[in-house]
């Protein structure tokens, strides 16, 4: 069997078949009576159609007819169910299960959907299986032209330069087309412009914008949009078109020669005006821009060249007058400049237009100042010897007043707070002298400032540096270098050399450059050293006997004179000390073994010093210790009621005016007082002299238990103590210090310590403080005790005198 597929009207729309009938059978062909070919086929055959064929976009009322499936097991009975099944089957696409035909039943857009695959299928109602196996098709939606051309980028921006030839390509536009480009016309797309003739065309085909007019100038017109036209059906009419706009832009070339505004230009410049500061300025125009529109000026006379300079300000681009030298109005009143300004960037191929150059004239008027005085000189260098005297003459500076007036000039010296004045100036002539011994091997070299002045007119001041270098004497004697110590080592040979020894001089090397070495004259020959003037400016210490020994002598000290041959020659004596020691063998280093020994425990000479600080700092604290412990050891012998070197604490609290027999006061009286009860240890009493009844007279201590006249001065008392005190056999071998408080004489009034009341009989009577209220009850009590016990003792004293 097989499929039979026909379409009604669609084939004379397509002008073809819209399948393709295919068989395995062969063809029986007979014409019927009506001129139809009537086909016969043999049962066992299969579909005969490869795909259908649908218009896109269908707006009709009813659903578009597709195609018709036929089986050749179909006998028309209604026996045979068509089947459809793939992609839009059932909602795109619907077929009749009885006769076979297919319908869209939608609107169909090629852009979005080419073609459809599908499935179909004959099924038998009575057995309800397949008549044949499922086969595969395709519904291809035809296209149409629905879709007008675009310009997806646009629009568009471009350049192009100035004074470009025609047919210069500009740009290229592309514009895109939905439709089918395999069918028909409705894909090809030509190009138009629409606006920007005539400057600009576009090429049909391909789209490029190309130039249609020649020297397009910039400077007259810049910026121009050209809109391009896109249209389909290989513009046709009734074809679709779209549009797009390229602003196109003419970029600058440099194609304009600078101009000045005018060739003549005027210009004042003062005479004072500074060397290297502007003084004018001058500008070209130029029409183009960025690097087109850069110009370099330049000063074509040398005359002017030879005074002013000119460049170029970039970001103004005007030429800038400066001054090279400077001006004198009196030599030179007028200057008459030649400038030319030309194009730095220039375009070969533009070079038929012309020169790129212009050039004008700039006349500078020099103007007359009052200008300051003018030195002879940029700077000045003078000399002098030190130890000049004072005021001699170093140099002299000059100055004059350049304007024609010609003013007197005045000179001075810049001072400094912070520096020393060493010279001074005369201020009409100029010359300047010492003002001091200048010292070469303190200051070599001295830098000074002269100022000069108009006397007319002070304001007006030049500046002037001066060197003055400070020549050499020969002053300093040269001096050997002994910083380090000279070492002999103990296995020393007589001849071997010990040192070799240098010496400096302060003074310059034409004064001191030579030295020599010898002993000091007058001292006897040394048994144990020489020395050896090398004549190189050194000399040789060299041992006169051989070995030296450590502990018979360490240390040997050797005077050694060193002269300088400058003028007048002068030398030095130094002392150079030579140790003893028994160096290391095998070595050539002269270090004692002590200190080897401290070297190879890797201990530093401040480390060296640090420990010896710290071990005489202990030694000193256990000194100090020892010494303050044995200075509060107790005498041998004390008397409890010596009272000239003890003190005695008492660190309990007393029972205040109440308590009036915690301790006795008497003993804190004057020594008049104390006499009678102080009794010394250490002497053994011979007697004691009884104190005396008579009172002594008001105002005056009483002297008698101390010995002393009247008329004895306490100075020969104490000598007199002293003295017995020497010659006294019985006190013990160690020193006693003996104390006298004793207040003196010379006072008329007396001493009016209440410590000294008790040892004489007062006179006062103390029971009138009785009167004095409560406050001075207690007092009035122990006076009046006191008083009671001195008047009692008095005269017992007496009773036993008469007994």
């Amino acid at each position: 069997m097989k499929w039979h597929e026909r379409i009604v009207n669609d084939i004379h729309f397509w002008g073809e078949l819209p399948f393709e009938l295919s068989h395995n059978a062969t063809h029986n062909h007979n014409q019927t009576k009506d001129g139809e070919t009537e086909v016969h086929h043999r049962p066992k055959r299969g579909w005969i159609w490869n795909q259908f064929f649908v218009l896109e976009e269908h707006i009709g009322p009813d659903a578009q007819y597709v195609g018709k499936l036929h089986s050749n097991s179909d006998k028309g009975d209604g026996s045979v169910r068509y089947i459809l099944s793939g992609e839009g089957a059932g909602s795109i696409f619907i077929i009749n299960e009885v006769t076979g035909d297919i319908h869209a039943t939608k609107s169909l857009d090629r852009e979005k959907k080419s073609h459809y695959v599908l499935h179909a299928q004959a099924i038998d109602l009575n057995t309800n299986k397949p008549l044949e196996p499922e086969s595969e098709f395709i519904i291809k939606v035809q296209d149409i032209n629905d879709n007008a051309p675009k310009f997806p980028d646009g629009p568009f921006v471009t350049s192009v330069p100035e004074m470009s030839e025609i047919g210069t390509s500009v740009f290229q536009v592309t514009a895109t087309d939905a439709d089918d480009p395999t069918y028909g016309n409705s894909a090809r797309v030509v190009y138009s412009v629409l606006h920007g003739q005539p400057y600009f065309s576009v090429d049909p085909k391909s789209g490029i914008i190309r130039t249609a007019l020649a020297d397009m100038d910039r400077e007259a017109r810049e910026h121009y949009s050209v809109v391009i036209q896109a249209k389909d059906m290989a513009g046709q009419v009734g074809g679709l078109s779209g549009s797009t706009t390229v602003n196109i832009t003419l970029t600058d070339v440099n194609d304009n020669p600078p101009k000045f505004p005018q060739k003549n230009y005027q210009v004042f410049v003062p005479e004072s005006a500074q060397v290297g500061k502007p003084v004018g300025k001058i500008k070209a125009n130029d029409e183009d821009i960025g690097i087109n529109a850069e110009i370099k000026y330049s000063i074509l006379n040398p005359e002017g060249a030879g005074m002013f300079s000119i460049s170029t300000d970039k970001d103004t681009r005007e030429g800038v007058i400066t001054l090279r030298k400077v001006l004198n109005y009196e030599k030179k009143k007028h200057y008459s400049l030649h400038i030319a300004a030309e194009n730095t960037h220039l375009d070969p191929h533009l070079s038929y237009l012309g020169s790129f150059k212009d050039d004008a004239t700039l006349k500078i008027t020099v103007g007359d100042v009052d200008e300051p005085p003018v030195f002879s000189m940029d700077y000045y260098i003078m000399e002098v010897y030190e130890n000049a005297k004072v005021g001699t003459e170093v140099g002299a500076v000059t100055a004059r007043d350049p304007d024609s007036k010609n003013s007197p000039v005045r000179y001075f010296i810049e001072r400094r707070e912070d520096k020393e004045v060493y010279f001074d100036i005369e201020s009409i002539s100029g010359v300047i002298r010492t003002t001091q011994l200048l010292d070469r091997e303190d200051t070599p070299w001295h830098n000074i400032t002269v100022m000069a002045t108009e006397e007319d007119n002070p304001s007006l001041q030049s500046h002037v540096p001066v060197t003055v270098q400070v020549l050499d004497v020969n002053d300093n004697p040269p001096m050997i270098n002994t910083e380090d110590e000279i070492i002999i080592c103990e296995s020393t040979r007589a001849g071997q050399v010990i040192q070799t020894i240098t010496a400096v001089d302060k003074d310059d090397f034409a004064n001191g450059k030579g030295f020599s070495f010898s002993f000091p004259g007058g001292v006897p020959a040394n048994p144990n050293f020489t020395i050896k003037d090398n004549e190189d400016s050194t000399a040789s210490i060299i041992a006169r006997r051989r070995r030296f020994h450590r502990l018979t002598q360490e240390l040997y000290e050797l005077p050694v004179v060193v002269w300088d041959d400058g003028e007048p020659v002068l030398s030095s004596t130094s002392t150079l000390v030579l140790r003893v020691c028994s160096c290391q063998r095998g070595t050539r280093l002269k270090i004692c073994q002590g200190e080897a020994f401290l070297s190879s425990a890797g201990l530093s000479t401040g480390a060296l010093i640090a420990i010896l600080l710290c071990v005489l700092i202990l030694l000193a604290i256990v000194i100090l210790f020892i010494t303050l412990r044995r200075s509060k050891k107790e005498p041998l012998i004390i008397s409890e009621e010596d009272i000239r070197e003890n003190v005695v604490t008492y660190d309990d609290e007393g029972g205040g005016e109440e308590d009036t027999e915690a301790f006795d006061i008497i003993a804190l009286r004057n020594p008049a007082a104390a006499e009678e009860l102080k009794f010394r240890r250490d002497v053994r009493p011979e007697c004691i002299r009884p104190r005396s009844s008579r009172r002594p007279a008001r105002g005056h201590h009483s002297p008698s238990s101390l010995d002393i006249d009247e008329e004895m001065d306490i100075g020969e008392f104490i000598k007199q103590r002293v003295a017995e005190a020497d010659q006294d056999t019985s006190v013990p071998p160690y020193d006693s210090l003996q104390t006298y408080a004793y207040e003196g004489q010379g006072s008329p009034a007396g001493s009016i310590s209440s410590l000294g009341s008790t040892g004489a009989h007062s006179e006062l009577d103390y029971n009138s403080m009785d009167d004095w209220g409560p406050k001075f009850e207690k007092i009035a009590e122990l006076y009046g005790e006191e008083v009671e016990t001195a008047s009692e003792s008095t005269e017992k004293a007496e009773s036993e005198k008469q007994t």
